[in-house]
């Protein structure tokens, strides 16, 4: 599938054109960069921040704690999507990619420390960066068995959790006061208006800055309403400092760490869609063989150096793969800037603190917008996967049977272990590892596997690299 052609960044590459460049490559003015950059940061900053707010109410962190892991949690974000964008050396897939905390991560990390203490969850986080790039080889040998029908199937189900967050920004957690507020509701449904008529309206890089627009028009209104209280943003210090290894030295005990383990496993087959869609969107072909192990190893180092700060695991994030196709700004660069803004981020207290003010309605409202996309680029990913095939249309069903069921029925496994709950409640692990074995099952065992087409090469389409 081609991608589509935006005025402002569509630059054609010839393969027989090796001085050209792809826009994903393509450098822009620094101002501009940094605009678009913003706009990342803006979508995807409530994650991290909530994220921390998350783990100081359950773990009843002091104040000052809770400072330190949100100037470190946006400053790993940073950093993380820097080596993500740019790729040094084998380290990042050089798409355009934020990393994150939070998810199902963020929840192994919290039961872990609830059960063994913080020492032990930190020294899980360190055990499970360490255990990425130890199977890393053997995963990367696996790749084969993840086509589009599989990987589709995983986007679609990415899409719709990522929604469920977006709206769980603006109704707040059912059962808790204020839940669906209409004045929370009125605040999303006006942020959303108001991109859709920005992109209406808008040419040009303005056009492209719709989703940033919006985020502003939409605080402004809430501002208007007494929504927002910027007096939170103009205390407390200028600057701070992560503090490394804030809960004290870690504690390694392999048998608490084991559920971590199991999930980096999910979030290497999560890595491998979020690779392969990044590239879609980017209208870059890639050998995913070669594209999804730097994408890991760079999850898997920056989780390394957040686990020294105390953070949950670093996940490479899908949330900016819709700004990217939202705007049509497929530059890389892009990303670096956004990375260059969340380090000065984790510096600037304030800075950081006036984002927090942002009222959760309005980004929430924003991010259902950009998180819906993904579910869009799923649905184009499966329209290639041949589900005319009666047996990949079973495949598709089940898994998305499967993993959405703990999306649309929270608590469905509450009668389970607490480290099996843990598992089956992500979604999209669970989603992944069914379509992956029916996809085998199906197109890799007996004659089926000499029969069908089904079981596609692993590069993005229209790659030419080897199988």
């Amino acid at each position: 599938m081609s991608s589509p052609v935006h005025p402002v960044d569509h630059i054609p590459v010839s393969p027989d054109d090796p001085g050209a460049v792809h826009p994903v490559d393509e450098s822009r003015p620094l101002g501009r960069i940094l605009l678009f950059g913003v706009q990342h940061v803006l979508v995807m900053a409530a994650t991290p921040i909530s994220a921390i707010f998350l783990m100081s109410a359950t773990l009843r962190l002091s104040p000052g704690i809770t400072v330190d892991l949100l100037s470190a949690a946006l400053l790993l974000s940073g950093i993380g999507s820097l080596v993500q964008s740019l790729g040094p050396w084998k380290f990042g897939p050089r798409l355009p990619f934020v990393m994150l905390p939070g998810g199902a991560p963020l929840i192994l990390f919290l039961s872990i420390a609830q059960q063994h203490g913080l020492r032990t969850a930190t020294g899980a986080v360190l055990l499970t960066a360490v255990f990425a790039f130890l199977v890393l080889p053997l995963f990367a040998r696996l790749l084969r068995f993840f086509p589009p029908l599989v990987i589709g199937t995983m986007i679609v189900i990415v899409g719709v959790n990522l929604v469920k967050v977006g709206a769980l920004l603006v109704t707040g957690q059912p059962g808790t006061p204020g839940f669906a507020d209409p004045v929370r509701l009125g605040m999303a449904f006006a942020t959303i208006a108001l991109i859709v008529v920005f992109t209406r309206l808008l040419r040009g890089i303005l056009r492209q800055l719709a989703v940033l627009l919006g985020l502003a028009a939409g605080t402004a209104l809430a501002f208007a309403l007494g929504q927002v209280h910027p007096g939170a943003a103009l205390s407390g210090q200028l600057v701070g400092v992560p503090r490394p290894l804030p809960f004290g030295a870690p504690v390694f005990d392999v048998l608490a760490s084991l559920p971590l383990m199991l999930y980096s496993l999910a979030s290497m087959a999560e890595a491998t869609g979020q690779t392969v869609i990044n590239a879609e969107a980017v209208g870059k072909d890639i050998d995913v063989r070669t594209e999804v192990p730097r994408t890991v190893r760079g999850d898997a180092l920056t989780s390394l150096l957040g686990g020294c700060f105390g953070l949950p695991l670093m996940v490479t994030s899908g949330e900016n793969i819709g700004i990217v196709r939202v705007t049509g700004v497929r530059s890389r660069y892009v990303t670096a800037a956004a990375g260059v803004v969340l380090v000065a981020l984790g510096f600037l207290t304030p800075v950081a603190r006036t984002i927090s003010v942002m009222p959760s309605a309005v980004v929430g409202g924003a991010a259902m917008v950009v998180f819906a996309v993904i579910t869009v680029l799923g649905v184009q990913m499966l329209a290639r996967a041949r589900l005319e095939d009666h047996t990949a249309t079973v495949t598709c069903a089940v898994a998305l049977a499967l993993g959405l069921l703990p999306i649309l029925v929270p608590g469905v496994y509450a009668g389970f272990p607490s480290d099996v709950r843990i598992l089956l409640e992500s979604g999209v692990a669970v989603g992944a590892f069914v379509a992956a074995v029916l996809n085998v099952v199906f197109h890799h065992l007996g004659r089926r596997a000499a029969n069908t087409g089904a079981a596609v090469p692993t590069e993005a389409p229209g790659s030419t690299a080897g199988v």
